[in-house]
């Protein structure tokens, strides 16, 4: 009343100067989204991503059902039906499979091993960065791309690309170039985070956690880690060949100078059938999920606990082997009678 401060005045000045110094912004709520390195929020910030391209792609398959709905329909041309159909498949096996499985990766495994974080935290932002740009770039191809017949702008040579159909005679303009920079540049992110995985599993376990006592889990994420870096490497090699080809006149797959369309065809397959047909997306770890439930639900009938957990990683891994390789032998010996159908000998 007298003009003079006094003790209380002064401290609860400070106390209210420093709750307005915490308060955050929603620029700084953001911000400190984008530069994290926390496991938990780049798991869910994988997890938003995937949802966010499942809902494009959905939208994407519903457009060619409707094509498909009715004989001789006419609501999309087939340069457009083309693009979708390959939009599609990209999206649904790069944009949706890999970040969602990634995701639950994150943000789980370090809580079931006891780690702080993954084992480089920075490799992981980094990762899901390579990631997120990968698919922006892939969708900025409607923007900037020009379609195999020169009046499309997105990728149309199916989301398997076969040579010879990504040769420059075949698909002019950029939206092959596209579809192979957006797609390689997610595989170096999925190859990051999938090897940051694996060192996190191998080196940060909490004390007395040995590989026999770590949950069933997390041995199918380290599983399906492993097949990720044997599977997008080959593709990201052929991506590389394949852009030699188109800007460095290479030949590897070009047929009429004494390239191989086929070699294409094994390299891609060497990725796709672990990384599509087989448990590389969703299988393993969804097995990992099952079988905690039944162990939960009818501890019982499955017999002692360390019997069951080496037989189901045993079977686990052996079934993915397996899996694996007859997939991989069925569907070229399917793909040889498809060739021979259609008569692609001729252009081979």
């Amino acid at each position: 009343m007298n003009g003079t401060l006094t003790t209380g005045d002064i401290s609860g000045a400070t106390a209210l100067g420093s709750i307005a110094a915490t308060e955050k912004t929603v620029f700084d709520h953001i911000h400190s989204w984008l530069v994290t390195v926390d496991h938990k929020r780049l798991g869910l910030m994988y997890i938003i991503y995937a949802l966010v391209f499942f809902v494009v792609a959905g939208i994407e398959a519903s457009l060619i059902r409707i094509q498909l709905a009715t004989p001789n329909n006419h609501f999309l041309s087939p340069q457009v039906f083309n693009q979708l159909f390959t939009m599609h498949g990209t999206t649904m096996v790069f944009l949706v499979g890999m970040p969602m499985i990634f995701g639950f990766a994150n943000y789980l495994v370090p809580l079931m091993i006891g780690a702080r974080d993954l084992a480089f935290p920075r490799l992981n932002a980094f990762g899901f960065w390579l990631s997120v740009f990968g698919g922006l770039l892939l969708y900025f191809s409607f923007i900037g791309g020009e379609g195999m017949t020169g009046a499309g702008s997105a990728p149309d040579v199916g989301w398997f690309a076969y040579a010879p159909l990504t040769g420059k005679a075949f698909s002019k303009g950029h939206s092959t170039d596209y579809w192979i920079l957006g797609i390689m540049i997610g595989g170096f992110g999925s190859i990051a985070t999938a090897a940051n995985i694996i060192t996190t599993i191998l080196s940060m376990r909490c004390r007395g956690m040995t590989l026999a006592k770590m949950p069933l889990l997390a041995w199918l994420n380290l599983i399906m880690c492993g097949m990720v870096l044997i599977a997008v490497s080959p593709l990201t090699a052929a991506q590389i060949m394949l852009l030699l080809d188109r800007f460095a006149g290479s030949h590897f797959f070009d047929t009429q100078a004494g390239g191989s369309a086929t070699l294409w065809m094994h390299f891609f397959w060497i990725f796709g059938h672990p990384e599509v047909f087989a448990q590389g997306h969703f299988r393993l770890p969804g097995h990992g999920r099952c079988d905690a439930g039944d162990r939960l639900r009818q501890p019982e009938r499955l017999g002692p606990p360390h019997v069951h957990y080496r037989n189901d990683i045993n079977r686990k891994y052996l079934f993915c082997h397996f899996d694996h390789d007859g997939r991989y032998s069925n569907g070229h010996q399917n793909l040889q009678l498809a060739r021979n159908h259609v008569g692609w000998e001729a252009a081979l």
